[in-house]
């Protein structure tokens, strides 16, 4: 199996890197600092498992998980995460992520749930969290309402970030006219007035570490 690894901190993408390796058919074949970078990596190397964390500059591993899977469906992507949250779990499942780990029990889970994912079987640690997939599964319209788009919130993580109109452009591969456009569609929607509240939204979301 081919793995990618996405996340922030080196030592971390080290010490998953370790744990993987040591199954013998198991190989990590590119590493990824950021989400831009993780989707980058991924429809270059076309991996079999990408293992994104979620909180990281540029994209969020959910931001990045809706991009590989739209333009590699193929590609099995594994979300870890500090947060034990329902919104969190939804938000992967509908950004096409096959399994949900959380970090403190990714010594104990995570091989199992690369395994799974490979498989394309849904890998979820807590029974409750599996109860609550197969009900969300069964009816589309449950789960927690999300007011901007996929797009809307890319931009306003890196508007957040504090990227400039040409920055998040490049990052996005969009024009500044269309990213300043996003801008406005924020504020508007969100019955905001200037960046500073952006900011809070984007931190309350978990979008952004504070």
């Amino acid at each position: 199996m081919r793995l990618l690894i996405a996340d922030d901190h080196g030592v971390v993408r080290g010490g998953l890197k370790l744990l993987l390796e040591r199954q013998a058919d198991m190989e990590v074949v590119a590493e990824a600092g950021d989400g831009a970078e993780a989707v980058e990596r991924a429809l270059a190397e076309r991996p079999d498992v990408c293992i994104l964390d979620v909180s990281m500059p540029k994209l969020t591993g959910l931001q990045a998980a809706r991009e590989i899977k739209s333009h590699a469906p193929e590609v099995a992507v594994l979300i870890l995460s500090m947060h034990d949250d329902d919104r969190y779990l939804f938000e992967a499942l509908k950004a096409g992520a096959g399994g949900y780990v959380l970090k403190k029990e990714a010594d104990q889970f995570l091989v199992d749930a690369v395994r799974s994912v490979v498989r394309n079987e849904p890998f979820l640690t807590n029974a409750a969290q599996r109860a609550l997939v197969r009900e969300w599964m069964a009816d589309d319209s449950t789960g927690p309402v999300e007011p901007l788009t996929p797009r809307e919130q890319e931009v306003l993580k890196l508007i957040a970030e504090a990227h400039t109109n040409r920055e998040i452009g490049e990052i996005l591969h969009l024009s500044e006219k269309t990213v300043e456009s996003h801008r406005g569609n924020l504020l508007r929607k969100l019955g905001m007035r200037d960046r500073v509240e952006l900011v809070r939204y984007a931190i309350r979301r978990g979008l952004v570490e504070p």
